[in-house]
């Protein structure tokens, strides 16, 4: 080698080691998005806070549904943590109590800018874990030309729990078609349906003290409606989830399912006549309600850019992206807005998804929440297939939830 060339040498590798002012490499903030792509109106908010912030930026990952969640705390639990991560709000509570995560302050007129509820599903302890990002509500579909054959107003959807199963009597006894879809399979949404009927009938799983609260007579009324209703649904309903039930309505095989505002994209290219309303109510219900189910962006402990992965969160989900966000992905709104008032008017099958909010309920937080979920399962299953009465099943779960809280 020659001495320009040893010179040459020793004076990159002095660059490379010693930190210059205007040389120094930015912050990364590790950042985990779920599904398929990452969504071209985050990518684009995402790079704006770039801008915003110089010397740091943000390298996205996107990791498939199946296999998000399990990176993401696989990560965390080693000791090699994302920086910010696309989680489920289900699972806040478990990533707090193992110290994984840091809460994320929310001031009052950060709250009151949501839907009413909302922010419950991302709170416990009296703090927030996550900042809401993704949300989801359900409503009542119905095929009018089922009504119509049946012999019952194909402009009058039911209203309560007893005028539902009675129509859904009617549609199977008269038509041969069952007249709701029950979801029962061993899935995570067969306990989202179940707890559809609980908030439309002022009930709850859990309260803010952490108490117990499944074994109550709203939940009872809420069981055995579902049970009642069975004899009138589809053949076999363990061997549905709430996707599989959807598809057999989008064929015309059943008359009553309930779905998320997603339904109304397949129905287009389908010819059923249908309609949508707000989920029939128990008789304790104040009110429309609706399982609020939120993902939420948490930040993760020990990456010493927790501060800024707070601001980047934050920065996501405000108002005028978060809407942006929610129209490309046919979410529900997490806020309300005159955008919101204008989509209502302009489509008015959001209607209902809105009207929900206000008596709904969070996805229940627990530390062990795959566990709480299996015994909520194990629950629906007993009763609709007859081996267990409502009111011993929902002993029987209360109890064992108990240690998963």
């Amino acid at each position: 080698m020659t001495k320009t060339m040893t010179i040459l040498a020793g004076s990159l590798a002095l660059l490379a080691s010693t930190a210059i002012p205007g040389f120094a490499e930015d912050k990364e903030l590790s950042f985990i998005v779920c599904g398929d792509t990452m969504n071209a109106v985050q990518e684009r908010t995402m790079h704006e806070w770039e801008a915003k912030n110089p010397g740091y930026k943000v390298k996205p990952e996107v990791v498939g549904w199946d296999q998000c969640q399990d990176k993401v705390t696989t990560l965390a639990a080693a000791g090699t943590p994302v920086a910010l991560a696309y989680v489920g709000s289900r699972t806040l509570k478990e990533f707090a109590s193992n110290d994984l995560i840091v809460p994320i302050p929310m001031t009052d007129e950060e709250k009151g800018a949501y839907y009413p509820n909302i922010v419950d599903t991302v709170t416990f302890e009296g703090q927030q874990w996550g900042v809401p990002v993704a949300f989801s509500t359900k409503a009542l579909y119905w095929n009018k030309e089922l009504f119509k054959q049946a012999g019952l107003d194909p402009e009058t959807p039911p209203k309560t729990w007893d005028e539902q199963q009675q129509m859904a009597k009617t549609i199977k006894e008269k038509t041969g078609i069952p007249g709701f879809g029950v979801v029962a399979k061993t899935f995570d949404n067969t306990m989202h349906q179940f707890l559809h009927w609980v908030y439309t009938n002022n009930g709850s799983v859990i309260d803010k003290d952490g108490n117990i609260t499944l074994d109550s007579p709203q939940n009872l009324a809420a069981l055995t409606a579902l049970k009642n209703i069975v004899p009138y649904a589809e053949e076999g309903p363990t061997a549905y989830e709430q996707n599989e039930v959807r598809a057999i309505f989008l064929d015309g095989k059943v008359a009553m399912i309930q779905a998320s505002v997603g339904a109304v994209v397949r129905l287009a290219d389908t010819k059923i006549n249908w309609g949508v309303t707000n989920l029939p109510l128990g008789p304790d219900a104040k009110g429309p309600g609706t399982l609020l189910i939120t993902d939420s962006l948490a930040v993760f402990k020990g990456t010493e850019v927790e501060d800024k992965a707070i601001d980047l969160a934050k920065f996501l989900t405000a108002p005028k992206p978060q809407f942006e966000y929610e129209l490309s992905e046919g979410l529900t709104p997490l806020r309300p807005s005159p955008e919101v008032d204008k989509l209502v008017a302009e489509k008015p099958y959001w209607k209902p998804f809105i009207d929900g909010i206000s008596f709904g309920g969070p996805e229940p937080l627990f530390t062990d929440y795959k566990n709480f979920q299996n015994s909520m399962i194990t629950m629906v299953q007993s009763v609709v297939t007859g081996q267990a009465e409502p009111a011993d099943a929902l002993k029987k779960a209360a109890a064992e939830i108990e240690e998963f809280k």
